[in-house]
């Protein structure tokens, strides 16, 4: 076996998603009204708390590759994937994704000082994560619920491991947005599976593309409408001491608008991270511009 396939099937790329852990800890150090510690000790459990959701992250997709190997072989893309293309062993994939879930565990005890706190979010993750690959997927809109309940636990592991407060603004954006992409990637399956879609996946027959079409319009509109709010609440303005944050709102509306646009003109907008990693390269400008604004009205006051 190629260890080149067995890395492509853990799917690095995709921990990308993982930077929510690292949310929580990027605005405390901005917080002025937080008082800091002298060392580095909260960034360092908080990249611990990053890397294990990473294997956390992959010993799922191990496991759901394994589940779904003859599905995917009939899916015009997933079929390249290393377990369905026979290029990696179901056998190595198994012992591969228990290795990883005992890493993610350890990896969340060494970015918590509190116990068990972070390895227990750590562990409801890849729990959640289990039962949504055997079971809970097959529901409509459920499915979608269990991919952004994910990302939730991500930022409160990041603030546990950091020791900084997640504020209810924080967890609305990543609800919502989470929501965004999980229903945009179930119209892009729609799309790119057509008549055959329910072969694939037994609730793909239940969505349609009005239905995705209504709710993704919708949780935009409230990401967009709850992310502007929380650039101007005057806890935002107290804590960075700075109004320069609203100038990061048309980089959000326009990242989401563009989103969109892929998804609905079948460009590849079913999947966020192959498109935030060049896969289309005006969101990805976009996406590092947001950053720099963001940046500078945090941090150069």
């Amino acid at each position: 076996m190629n260890p080149l396939a067995l890395l492509q099937a853990l799917r690095p790329h995709q921990w990308v998603k993982n930077v929510f852990v690292l949310a929580a800890v990027v605005f405390a150090y901005a917080d002025t009204t937080r008082a800091h510690p002298e060392d580095l000790a909260d960034v360092r459990r908080a990249v611990w708390a990053f890397l294990a959701f990473c294997l956390g992250a992959s010993s799922i997709y191990l496991l759901n590759d394994v589940l779904d190997v003859e599905s995917d072989r009939a899916h015009p893309t997933k079929r390249n994937r290393p377990i369905a293309a026979g290029r990696v062993p179901v056998p190595i994939a198994l012992a591969t994704s228990a290795l990883c879930v005992f890493g993610a565990l350890a990896l969340g005890w060494l970015a918590g000082d509190r116990g068990w706190a972070v390895v227990s979010v750590v562990g409801g993750y890849i729990a959640l994560n289990f039962t949504y690959s055997v079971w809970l997927k097959h529901f409509v809109l459920i499915d979608a619920f269990c991919i952004a309940t994910g990302f939730l636990l991500r930022v409160h592991a990041g603030g546990l491991a950091a020791h900084a407060e997640v504020s209810h603004w924080l967890l609305l954006c990543t609800l919502f947005l989470a929501l965004f992409l999980a229903l945009c990637k179930r119209r892009a399956e729609i799309e790119l599976l057509g008549e055959e879609r329910g072969n694939h996946r037994a609730n793909l027959r239940e969505y349609t593309v009005g239905f995705l079409d209504q709710l993704v319009t919708v949780l935009a509109a409230v990401t967009i409408v709850n992310y502007t709010m929380y650039t101007v609440a005057d806890e935002t303005v107290e804590k960075f001491r700075s109004t320069n944050l609203v100038w990061s709102v048309p980089f959000v509306v326009f990242g989401i608008a563009r989103y969109m646009f892929l998804v609905q003109t079948s460009r590849g907008g079913g999947n966020p991270t192959r498109i935030l990693l060049g896969g289309d390269l005006m969101f990805a400008l976009n996406a590092l511009l947001w950053s720099a604004v963001v940046a500078g009205a945090l941090f150069l006051r």
